[in-house]
């Protein structure tokens, strides 16, 4: 499913690439989480997606390192 496919395409990536895509997640969630402090964000469970997505990118940084 969608999920599956997202985790097979950052297994594909380089480290370097996995490094890039965790800072821009990173900076992502740091956005939502001032739109969400300053009540601008309509979205609050793209917070909860984010995080998951962060911990899906450090998962296979970890598994490639292994």
């Amino acid at each position: 499913m969608k999920i599956n496919k997202y985790v097979e395409d950052l297994k594909a990536k380089s480290a370097a690439e996995l490094n890039e895509e965790l800072v821009a997640a990173k900076k992502e969630l740091f956005n939502l989480r001032f739109q969400n402090a300053t009540n601008q964000l309509d979205n609050t469970s793209r917070i909860k997606d984010v995080r998951k997505n962060i911990a899906r990118i450090q998962t296979v940084i970890a598994q490639k390192n292994a």
